[in-house]
């Protein structure tokens, strides 16, 4: 018969692993309450970067704030709800759990969200879709595809001036070689003959001079025609570089580094350059926006201090412009971004590495041109290409370009 203290010690262990259990699968059901809807999985992406979810937090790793991955399992989703629409006040209701998420991170709080039950669910459901299948790196590729910006020069043909020069330049050393052989050949073969007039003797015998060789008409006309050449050249590459501006880089009146904002904390394009997919234009972020973050991060920085002074004065950033088109070329964001799906490195560069942003391509009509050559058009899922996809299938058995749709049309950019 087992004694009284070995029955308690029993049943306390059998209600710590009941407890265990239990509490594993009240976690397990509350993962199990996040959408793994495809359609919501999308949606809370598209909010998880609308709302820069990602200027603080990720999923893997501790960035500002937490890591996002496994929030669900770690608090209620009642509570997730109140500390995403305002976590200031639920932690001035007395919520210990705020209070000391709150104080872990030295008193930064994160500002309030108007996010609906449903959008929080939404953004939910991505962190568990990223958690549960984490990226795979991708094998670099062995080529650069046409139309990234690395591949072309805007159809500047400056490369073939180059071999045009170095060749005519080989051809003529190797003829002027060739010429040198002859006259000694000749030369021998005349000193032999005995029958040679005293006129023919004297120039048989006569010694070469570098001199004259140099002020001979042939001589200065090589120079004259190599040196106008030159100049050409120098002349058409100039012409073809007038108004190019790739490799700028201005100095902007507040040091911001998109290799920090873009590239670390990997804050998406559009947060900041909200018109990109709406708009003709991408548009230069507010001050607001600035300091939806930096109204808690950051705030004794020098250069933060400067954000406050614009708010304070209600003048805007005097931002340098960096990309520019000439007026007579137009260009619509949302065509080429929405429509298009063109990456923002495609005609930017890998911004998210640019501590100092600069022009990436040339942004000229030949490079402009080259890219509609080469580019695909992406008709998936859109009834608008229906037609013109039949059109074309019946006369090629290549994808369609984008040049096949108007892409070469002077109309489409010059109107």
């Amino acid at each position: 018969m087992l004694s009284k203290k070995l029955l308690v010690r029993f049943a306390t262990a059998c209600l710590f692993v009941c407890c265990f259990v239990f509490s594993g699968q009240e976690a397990l059901a509350q993962r199990d309450k996040i959408p793994t809807d495809e359609a919501i999985i999308k949606n809370g992406e598209g909010l998880f970067k609308e709302y820069a979810c990602n200027s603080c937090h990720a999923v893997d790793k501790k960035v500002v704030g937490p890591a996002l991955a496994g929030v669900y399992d770690r608090r209620e989703l009642d509570w997730i709800y109140s500390w995403v629409r305002n976590s200031q006040a639920l932690a001035e209701s007395g919520d210990a759990q705020a209070v000391s998420l709150i104080k872990e991170y030295n008193g930064a709080v994160m500002q309030p969200f108007d996010l609906a039950d449903d959008q929080i669910l939404a953004i939910l459901a991505y962190v568990r879709h990223a958690e549960e299948n984490p990226p795979v790196e991708a094998t670099p590729a062995t080529g650069a595809a046409v139309g990234d910006g690395t591949a072309q020069a805007g159809g500047v043909p400056s490369e073939y001036l180059n071999v045009i020069m170095v060749t005519l330049i080989v051809v003529l050393v190797l003829l002027l070689i060739v010429l040198v052989i002859i006259i000694n050949f000749v030369s021998r073969y005349l000193k032999d003959k005995k029958e040679l007039t005293e006129t023919d003797q004297e120039i048989v015998n006569e010694k070469f001079s570098i001199t004259a060789f140099l002020r001979s008409p042939t001589v200065i006309g090589i120079i004259t025609f190599l040196v106008v050449a030159l100049a050409a050249k120098n002349v058409i590459d100039g012409l073809y570089t007038v108004g190019v501006q790739q490799g700028y880089a201005p100095t902007q009146p507040i040091a911001f580094s998109h290799e920090l904002h873009a590239g670390l904390y990997e804050i998406d394009c559009q947060y900041c350059h909200t018109g990109v997919e709406i708009a003709k234009n991408a548009n230069i972020p507010s001050v607001n926006i600035c300091m939806n973050c930096h109204s808690d991060i950051k705030t004794d920085s020098p250069e933060i201090q400067k954000l406050y002074a614009a708010q304070e004065s209600g003048k805007p950033i005097e931002w340098v412009r960096v990309h520019n088109l000439p007026d007579l070329a137009y260009f619509n964001h949302s065509q080429h971004v929405t429509v298009g799906e063109i990456a923002c490195q495609t005609c930017h560069g890998e911004v998210q590495e640019m501590e100092v942003v600069q022009q990436f391509a040339p942004l000229t009509m030949g490079w402009c041109i080259d890219c509609h050559r080469n580019t695909d058009v992406n008709t998936q899922g859109n009834g608008y290409y229906d037609k013109l996809v039949e059109m074309h299938n019946a006369t090629s058995k290549t994808p369609m370009k984008v040049a096949d749709i108007g892409g070469l049309e002077c109309a489409k950019c010059h109107y």
